[in-house]
């Protein structure tokens, strides 16, 4: 039997029309096979988009060694809270909430007899008042000599404060470094016999009792076997020569720069954490009272050698600022700078406040009268390894000494009367000796003429009479 015809229409088709319907419906599997994978790869990346992300594998902390207790602080700063929050009254004085010393401190027999040493010459236990050269016999410019005997290293790295200590027969430097060392310099070199402390070559004493720089020294006439210190870690600690040992007595959670002790009373320490202006007083072992006293942090403090009540502070808001402890709701005047004011200190007499700014000036202001002004121009630009000029009063209402970026110091003359006051550069003390650039400078409160500076390479300079 015979196949039947086959339709028509694909009869009429010919082979090159047969393959060519025949690549068109393999083109469109293909398609359809295409889009349905890309819908199906829309859906899981809206799926995946929409799920909750895994979240990060948390750092862990470092573990510590076996036996190691981990103490974690969290400061006001990293828990969001203002400086004006701070608990810093609240921490107790005992040891055990502090941080150890980072190597023995016990203190140097040596030291120690020295120290009371000087101190000896006060008269049935009521020290003599600070020395001032009120005749004018003293000529900064021409009687100061360098000695190479006079320059010691005393820490290691930058100085950040000095401080010659107010003993009457000796010459003794505390200068306090960048890196928490507090060192000591007994210029005279007394030894005590059988000491075997290891420690006082050439009769520098080193000791690191801080875990950050050390902004401030302080010692009281009243009191000189008690020396405190303050550190950018929020630390005050007391060295105490008589129990021969150091006590860290105070920790703040903000960084303190700067302390001072009131004149009439060694045991109220007032210092500077950030922009409050707070009193520690160490018979009640905590902060008794808080004063927010500027807008940005508090570089010195300085009370007038007269008026017990009356205190100038210094700040980077680019202000000085005269206060009555009795009314310290608003400052008796505000002494406007261009830049950050490094420092404000009162003039032997009190008659007197010379200022520092980053601003390349040192004014001279009558407490008086603030009216009654001068300026002059001096290179503060100290950049970033050097610590900052601060000008200090030397033992009359007269000079004037701050470091000069030649390595030198320059010597600012002062006259006031009662209608004028005048400031010049006077003079340039420069020595062989002098292998840095001076920064920081203190003056010997019972010896006119001894004048102690420092450098970044933890060098002291100790200046005399000729």
């Amino acid at each position: 039997m015979a196949s039947p015809p086959p339709p028509p229409a694909e009869a009429a088709l010919t082979d090159y029309e047969r393959r060519r319907e025949e690549n068109i419906r393999r083109n469109d599997a293909i398609l359809a096979s295409l889009r349905r994978k890309a819908a199906e790869l829309s859906a899981a990346i809206k799926s995946s988009s929409s799920s909750p992300k895994r979240p990060k594998k948390q750092q862990q902390p470092p573990r510590a060694a076996p036996g190691t207790t981990v103490v974690l602080r969290r400061s006001l700063r990293t828990r969001g809270l203002p400086p004006s929050s701070s608990s810093a009254g609240a921490y107790p004085p005992p040891p055990a909430s502090l941080p150890p010393p980072r190597r023995d401190t016990r203190i140097s027999a040596s030291l120690a007899a020295a120290i009371r040493a000087g101190g000896a010459a006060s008269a049935a236990g009521s020290p003599r008042a600070p020395v001032r050269d009120d005749d004018g016999d003293f000529d900064a410019a021409t009687e100061l000599v360098l000695r190479p005997t006079h320059v010691r290293r005393v820490v290691p790295d930058r100085i950040m404060s000095v401080r010659i200590l107010p003993l009457v027969d000796r010459t003794v430097v505390a200068a306090g470094n960048k890196l928490g060392n507090v060192g000591f310099w007994d210029v005279d070199g007394f030894v005590v016999d059988g000491d075997e402390d290891g420690d006082g070559a050439d009769g520098v004493f080193e000791y690191l009792p801080h875990r950050g720089p050390v902004g401030g020294i302080v010692a009281h006439p009243a009191t000189p076997q008690k020396i405190y210190s303050c550190s950018y870690e929020g630390e005050i600690c007391l060295m105490d020569l008589e129990k021969e040992n150091f006590n860290m007595i105070q920790l703040s959670d903000y960084p303190i720069f700067t302390l001072c002790q009131a004149p009439n009373n060694p045991s109220c320490l007032y210092f500077g954490e950030g922009n409050d202006l707070k009193l520690f007083d160490e018979r009640m072992g905590k902060v008794s009272t808080t004063w927010n006293s500027h807008d940005n942090r508090i570089n010195s403090i300085d009370f007038h050698p007269g008026n017990t009540y009356m205190l100038a502070t210094s700040s980077t808001d680019g202000t000085a600022c005269m206060w009555d402890l009795r009314t310290m709701k608003e400052s008796l005047k505000v002494l406007e700078h261009g830049r950050s004011v490094q420092s404000a200190y009162f003039s032997p007499s009190g008659h007197m406040v010379a200022t520092t700014s980053l601003d390349d000036t040192v004014r001279i202001f009558s407490v008086d009268n603030y009216g009654i002004s001068d300026m002059v121009k001096h290179n503060n630009k100290t950049g970033r390894w050097l610590s900052t000029f601060k000008a200090i009063w030397g033992w009359n209402d007269t000079d004037l000494f701050i470091g000069n970026m030649g390595r030198a110091i320059d010597v600012i003359s002062v006259d006031l009367n009662d209608s004028n006051l005048s400031a010049t550069n006077k003079a340039c003390l420069e020595s062989e000796y002098m292998t840095a650039i001076p920064c920081r400078f203190s003056a010997h409160p019972y010896k006119v003429g001894h004048l102690a500076c420092t450098s970044s390479g933890g060098k002291v300079f100790v200046w005399t009479r000729a």
